[in-house]
């Protein structure tokens, strides 16, 4: 089944700077990282509801990193929104909690 993926502001931003730190750490570790997540989100897609549900919100382990990608799957509008990158040494209560919301006619989670 087909579903349209989207990122809060904030998921695009743990990305991005995940990417980066692996990639100043050591060359190439940021594309494998980036290898790790696009592997997880095919998985997510091809099965939003296989990963547990905690708060209203699904996980996702990458197990070749400590992330956790964070999601809300939203059946009725086929959507599944990436909320967080979530690092797991970070504190586990910031990681269900959005706090931008890209559009506010949109179902987006919100604290």
């Amino acid at each position: 089944m087909n579903y349209t993926v989207d990122f809060f502001p904030k998921a695009s931003r743990e990305l991005i700077e995940a990417r980066e730190w692996y990639e100043k750490k050591q060359p190439g570790l940021g594309k494998r990282f980036d290898h790790e997540i696009n592997s997880k989100f095919a998985l997510i897609e091809s099965n939003p509801l296989h990963y547990p549900l905690k708060n209203g919100f699904h996980e996702a382990v990458i197990e070749a990193f400590p992330y956790l990608l964070v999601y809300k799957f939203i059946a009725n509008r086929k959507m599944i929104i990436i909320t967080s990158v979530f690092h797991m040494s970070r504190h586990p209560t910031k990681k269900h909690y959005a706090t931008e919301n890209p559009n506010s006619d949109s179902p987006y989670p919100s604290k």
